[in-house]
């Protein structure tokens, strides 16, 4: 599970800006944003950087 939605919103950034920054289409951005589908490693870390955070910081703790 991801934080990815939690963290734009603090951020105060919609998803069309992180999919404009990101490259990636709207629906996989959506997917990752709602936990439908998780990104890979090298995407969360993508993601981690735009919104200026540590990749460790948009994963939850299963526990």
């Amino acid at each position: 599970m991801n934080r990815i939605k939690e963290v734009l919103e603090q951020k105060g950034i919609k998803q069309t800006g992180l999919t404009e920054q990101l490259g990636k289409s709207s629906n996989i951005v959506n997917g990752n944003a709602r936990n439908r589908q998780q990104p890979g490693l090298e995407v969360l870390f993508e993601i981690a950087k735009i919104l200026g955070v540590k990749p460790q910081e948009l994963l939850k703790d299963n526990k």
